[in-house]
């Protein structure tokens, strides 16, 4: 998960700058131009995001340069980087806001770390418990809908859609007192993935990898970011981890709400009520044992109200209320 939004200046990480990292940057400028500034962006875990600002004959432009520095994401960035890279440049003639590419080392041959050079994109995340977060939700619901309708050859068709947890992975929240739902969830998980028809999927669309502008009936999507798991799959995915993350975020309820919104917007989900089910059980499952783990990004935003108690009981809340709909 990625989220932006600046934390002020700062220097680049290890002297970068100076070293291998900033000529690997400074290549691939236009000629002429060069960085007066650098600021991290705030609110990512799985990399780390600067934010550059390039001066050069033409004028100022801002670059975002995304770079993996842990090291679960080191060993995986050259699958990760090189699609995130390859769907960049698939979706620059579409109308999916999504930034520019401008260059990618996924090996680190040049750069510190594996690194994406991209362009800056326009607005802010807001994850906000407020009055425009049933706006923000059917926005979402509208772009998650034009990112499935990306049209796709045989070329560019991304990877098939991988699990991010199985029966046998799940671990209930330690004290649930409701331990039979949670054997109820796993057991649904344990069945087949059901039949289904493939699309294009972002894999990691949610609140806090979507940027905004605007307020009130202003309000406009101007940016979608992250785009390291697009995969090919069911579109039911792609709702059931938004849907997730906003039953994390505002209560069960608002996850509820998603599918419908998506439907609303045009959207085509499965028709059998067990295979909904399953595809939603599927990604909340993922958040188990310790749903706080993707809370950090949303504090830093201002979220301090997501406790690890708040969110264990909303996931909850959420599984049960999937039963009560679909089961």
């Amino acid at each position: 998960m990625i989220t932006t939004g600046t934390t002020g200046n700062c220097e680049w990480p290890d002297g970068e700058g100076r070293t291998a990292t900033g000529a690997w940057v400074a290549d691939n400028l236009a000629e002429g131009e060069h960085v007066t500034g650098a600021a991290r962006l705030r609110g990512g875990w799985t990399s780390e995001m600067r934010r550059l600002a390039v001066t050069g004959p033409a004028g100022e432009r801002t670059l975002v340069l995304r770079s993996f520095v842990k090291p679960f994401f080191v060993r995986h960035a050259p699958g990760l980087l090189t699609r995130e890279a390859d769907v960049l440049r698939l979706l620059a003639p579409t109308d999916v806001p999504a930034a520019s590419f401008v260059a990618v080392d996924a090996t680190a041959e040049h750069c510190a770390h594996p690194s994406l050079l991209m362009s800056l994109l326009p607005g802010e995340v807001r994850v906000d418990d407020d009055e425009d977060a049933g706006r923000r939700a059917r926005l979402l619901a509208d772009q998650l809908l034009r990112i499935h309708r990306v049209p796709v050859t045989g070329a560019t068709r991304p990877r098939a859609y991988q699990a991010w947890t199985s029966a046998a992975r799940v671990t209930p929240p330690s004290g649930t007192l409701r331990p039979g739902l949670w054997r109820r969830a796993v057991d649904v998980i344990r069945q087949a993935p059901p039949v289904h028809r493939g699309c294009f999927l972002h894999r990691d669309l949610h609140p806090g990898n979507v940027l905004f502008t605007g307020t009130g009936d202003d309000l406009r999507i101007s940016g979608v970011v992250d785009w390291v798991e697009t995969s090919w799959g069911p579109a039911d995915l792609d709702v059931a981890h938004c849907s997730s993350a906003l039953a994390l975020l505002y209560g069960a309820p608002a996850g509820m709400r998603f599918a419908d919104l998506y439907a609303t917007a045009g959207g085509t989900l499965a028709d059998d009520p067990s295979a909904h089910l399953y595809w939603r059980l599927l990604d909340a499952l993922a958040f188990t044992p310790d749903a706080e783990k993707v809370a950090g990004p949303w504090r830093e935003l201002g979220r301090t109200d997501l406790t690890p108690d708040l969110l264990t009981d909303r996931l909850e809340d959420y599984v049960q209320a999937l039963f009560d709909r679909y089961a």
